[in-house]
């Protein structure tokens, strides 16, 4: 839990951290050059310990629909980023939980019961108050954002399952982390190449953004977290990861000065209480 909550912590900064430098670097191109840093990473790594037949262990296909999920999550973020505010997209994509615990639902170890699937409507229920509450700025730009986080978050919980179920699933952290940042530089910078989102204007808070984003998110909390996949239910581990938007609208008011309206915390909290519920039997058994 503890290192959950760092993660929590990290990946709540990051919207924030990308925003914040959104007039010298786009989004989408901030994703691509993060994601091309850890890729050139991984894949030395990977290359150094498992040789140049590494992919040839049958795992290539799911790692590559692996990949295809995970870059769709991160090209629908980028575009959620220009429309609507780094409280908003932190709050929406990380619906994601809700999706993963869905899609897991066949796996028995995976169920959920009736207390947490109550849970998962009151989460649901928050995202409904959350995504009518107004921000300042156009609706109809709003909301567009909004739905571009919450396809983001439908992506990701999908991610998580296909690296459950996919073969790819029992390929080495090293090996998984490439297959998704491989994939997501390529995907990710040919569609900033295309929109004409490519521009980079050096600069020291640029570059500052752009280390923070690859070293702690892109490599460190992306080994974290594939070494707790592997060791703890996905589902749950899901689930306690809906405290990043905490830190996400923490960050967002404090640094960007982002709005956050009543209804919009209504419904933040709301999905914090989905959060309990689904939890709440591990927790009371932990604490007898």
């Amino acid at each position: 839990m503890l290192i959950v909550l760092a993660l929590c912590v990290i990946w709540g900064a990051q919207q924030v951290a990308i925003k914040v430098v959104v007039g010298d670097v786009a989004p989408t191109m901030q994703l691509a050059i993060r994601f091309t840093c850890s890729a050139i990473f991984f894949g030395v790594w990977l290359l150094v310990r498992e040789g140049p037949r590494a992919l040839a262990d049958g795992t290539l296909r799911s790692g590559l629909a692996l990949g295809a999920m995970f870059s769709l999550e991160f090209v629908l973020v980028g575009e959620a980023l220009a429309h609507t505010t780094a409280a908003h997209t932190v709050v929406f994509l990380y619906s994601a939980p809700i999706f993963t615990a869905l899609g897991l639902q066949f796996l028995p170890e995976e169920r959920l019961r009736r207390l947490q699937w109550a849970g998962i409507a009151v989460a649901f229920l928050g995202i409904v108050v959350a995504f009518i509450g107004p921000a300042g700025r156009p609706v109809g730009e709003i909301v567009t954002g909004d739905f571009l986080a919450l396809c983001g978050g439908i992506s990701w919980g999908l991610t998580n399952v296909v690296l459950r179920r996919g073969r790819v699933g029992n390929a080495t952290t090293i090996k998984a982390v490439f297959y998704q940042v491989g994939a997501a530089a390529v995907v990710l910078m040919i569609f900033a190449a295309g929109t004409g989102q490519a521009r980079f204007v050096v600069s020291p808070a640029a570059v500052l953004s752009l280390v923070f984003q690859t070293l702690f998110i892109a490599i460190g909390s992306y080994l974290a977290w594939y070494w707790l996949l592997r060791r703890y239910l996905t589902s749950r581990l899901m689930m306690l990861s809906l405290l990043t938007p905490l830190f996400g609208v923490l960050f967002g008011a404090l640094l960007l000065g982002d709005p956050i309206d009543p209804r919009f915390a209504l419904g933040a909290l709301l999905v914090l209480a989905g959060i309990l519920l689904v939890n709440a039997r591990q927790l009371l058994q932990r604490s007898a």
